[in-house]
Formats: structure tokens, C-alpha cells, sequence
């Protein structure tokens, strides 16, 4: 009875080491994906942040591409108007 006894023990110890290895396994594989995803948001960040970066110099570039459509379209229409001052006096001669 006491040798039945010893290897119950025995089992009962194996089995929970087992157990202790796969649930250490499991964490260690939690771990790893739980890293994984950190370093995967973060780069998707990096990405995020990038895109915003030329997102921004884009809008000031086009900022100052309007600013100088504006800029020709006002010398534009004062050269049309001395234009129009000038062959307005030359028909009058």
C-alpha cells in the first residue's frame, strides 16, 4: 500500500510539473505575441506619424503653390488692365 501510495505521489507530481511546463510554455507564447503586437502598433505608428509629416508638407506646399497662382492671377489682371488703359487712349488719338 505504501509503494501504491509513493508512485501516486510520484504521478500526481509528474502530472503537475507537466502541467507548470505547459501552462509556462503558454505564457512564455502569450508573451511573445503580446511583443509582437506591441512592436507591430508601434511601427504602424511610426507609419502614422510619417504619413501626417508629408501630409502636412504637402498642405504647406500647396499653400504656397495657391499663393502664387493668386500672386499671377492679380499681376494678370493689373496687365490686362493697363492693356485696356492703353488701347483705350490709342483709339481716342
Amino acid at each position: 500500500m505504501r509503494k501504491l501510495t509513493i508512485a501516486g505521489i510520484a504521478l500526481a507530481t509528474a502530472l503537475t510539473a507537466g502541467c507548470a511546463t505547459t501552462d509556462q510554455a503558454a505564457i512564455d507564447e502569450a508573451n511573445a505575441n503580446a511583443n509582437s503586437a506591441e512592436q507591430t502598433a508601434e511601427n504602424a505608428m511610426n507609419t502614422a506619424n510619417s504619413a501626417s509629416a508629408a501630409a502636412r508638407k504637402a498642405q504647406q506646399t500647396a499653400d504656397q503653390a495657391l499663393a502664387a497662382a493668386k500672386a499671377a492671377q492679380k499681376a494678370a489682371e493689373e496687365a490686362n488692365e493697363r492693356a485696356k488703359r492703353m488701347l483705350e487712349r490709342s483709339s481716342k488719338k
